[in-house]
């Protein structure tokens, strides 16, 4: 995984402190507050790791500018343009520091890629063939998919799509989609491979990268293909694909690739099955009377139960079927609650919220419940809006911590166009474009905290988690984060990248 740097980054959290994430050695949480700051100056700031009792070399400092405004985030000026819907983070340059790929209708800084008219008709369920940024199907990834060290970018083009570096690729017809990656810091194409064609008479299909395609039948059923893909270094090549055709296998709005049973594989999962990491299927939910949804959550829920859990919620299910709670391992349904009348429940949210179970609550519309238990909670009417949680502070409860819009936030969906820990502090950023789209807005907590993990993003379900999107839904680590929570194993992984250094 990539060799990270410090994240050090500083906000003023109020007239006389200044919070940055130190003079002594941080034994505790990875954060500081100044309380000697004088902010009519410029205050740089850097951090000194201590090894076996032995300061190591320093890292890139942070400076926070005289007069900085009490707000918790920064801002990174951007080229004006259009609406911005998604933003990924890649270090496409090595230097251990994540950089940033925009998803939208005008050019970002570094390189574009212009995908053709066939990108032009984005507000159909049949979009163009080469059509990117459609909420439900993304088209884009982020990754280093070769383990060099630098990330590259992953999305699907078609006949007459311009590359970053000007050159146009070319193909017979505009219908035969291909995979292609392409250089983080330039947009050249680097390597292609071809997307199925089983449903090509259907018309283009919309892949969630890497492994989700679909299109539609005339007669109004979604086609599904999900398949995997290795890149080299020089060649992209598919390694299976997967049909669902017949098979009574239910998606939805977001994929998942985890490893569900801590055999050190991922596996891919819908809503409403799993794909083992070879391609077969390993369990469909449908017997269960589960069927389409816009929202689930994939986590370790319960600390002492093998493996992961998950909570899906349901679209108009014949049944009356609106929610269920299952051994994502294995699929076998634990409980399912059901109302009195057809409903899109469309939201649901997984989180530790109540401390005085030691376990993950979940809820939609029909109050909260400890996950494993199936209970109510005590305050069960005071949940919060069941779409997106972040981890901000270090508590369990659900006051209001943060009001974005308030300092200029400006979501094109109402939601963040990126959220994940890319500074490194085990709480989360939230990223957003302003009102004149010329500028991202970075929120980062101000709010001190004990608690010391490794960055997020050394956590493999979480880093895949991070890259993906369709309808935006919270990442999840594959250790049980929450109150009472023990301190999480050190990952089995590698640091490939920073400065050609290599370590496991």
């Amino acid at each position: 995984m990539e060799n990270l740097g410090r994240g050090l980054v500083a906000v003023r959290a109020d007239d006389n402190k200044a919070f940055l994430l130190n003079s002594k050695v941080l034994k505790g949480g990875t954060n500081h507050m100044d309380e000697t700051a004088d902010f009519t100056k410029d205050n740089t700031y850097d951090v000194v790791p201590v090894v076996d009792g032995r300061e190591q070399e320093e890292s890139e400092s942070w400076t926070l500018k005289a007069d900085t405004d009490v707000e918790p985030l920064f801002r990174i000026p951007i080229r004006s343009g259009g609406p911005i819907r998604y933003l990924w983070v890649g270090d496409f340059d090595g230097d251990g520091e994540f950089d940033f790929i925009l998803g939208r209708q005008e050019p970002p800084f570094l390189w574009k890629v212009n995908k053709d008219p066939n990108s032009e008709d984005q507000g159909t369920i049949e979009s163009g063939s080469s059509t990117i940024d459609l909420r439900h199907a993304d088209g884009v990834t982020v990754y280093d998919f070769d383990g060099d060290g630098v990330a590259e970018v992953t999305l699907k083009i078609t006949n007459g799509v311009t590359l970053g570096d000007g050159k146009v690729f070319k193909y017979d017809d505009d219908d035969h989609q291909f995979v292609a990656i392409l250089k983080g810091t330039t947009g050249a194409l680097l390597a292609t491979a071809p997307i199925p064609d089983d449903y090509i008479l259907d018309g283009p299909t919309a892949p969630h990268l890497v492994v989700y395609m679909n299109n539609r039948q005339d007669g109004g059923d979604f086609n599904l293909i999900e398949a995997a893909y290795t890149y080299n270094g020089r060649s992209a090549k598919m390694e299976w694909k997967w049909l669902r055709g017949s098979q009574d296998a239910p998606d939805g709005h977001n994929t998942r690739v985890i490893d569900v049973d801590g055999d050190g594989l991922d596996e891919v999962i819908e809503i409403g099955f799993l794909l083992n990491g070879d391609g077969n299927l390993r369990y469909s939910l449908w017997p269960s009377g589960v069927v389409h949804g816009d929202r689930y959550h994939v986590a370790k829920m319960y600390p002492d139960r093998r493996g992961l859990q998950g909570y899906g919620v349901q679209q108009r299910n014949p049944s009356l079927l609106y929610e269920y709670y299952y051994d994502a391992r294995n699929g076998k349904v634990i409980w399912k609650h059901y109302g009195d009348e057809l409903s899109n429940v469309g939201c649901g949210m997984a989180g530790d919220i109540d401390p005085t179970f030691p376990e993950m609550e979940v809820w939609s519309f029909s109050g909260v419940y400890n996950a494993l238990e199936n209970k109510l909670t005590a305050d069960t009417d005071e949940y919060p809006w069941p779409q997106l949680g972040i981890w901000w502070d270090e508590g369990g409860g659900t006051t209001r911590l943060l009001t974005p819009y308030r300092f200029g936030a400006t979501p094109v969906d109402g939601d963040p166009i990126f959220q994940g820990d890319f500074l490194g502090d085990w709480r989360e950023e939230l990223i957003f474009p302003n009102a004149d789209f010329n500028e991202l807005l970075i929120f980062t907590t101000p709010i001190e905290s004990d608690i010391r993990l490794y960055t997020l993003m050394h956590n493999s379900d979480y880093r895949n988690a991070v890259t993906l999107k369709g309808y935006v839904q919270s990442h999840h680590v594959d250790y049980f984060l929450g109150i009472g929570m023990e301190t999480p194993p050190t990952p089995d992984i590698c640091y490939i990248g920073s400065q050609g250094s290599n370590a496991c």
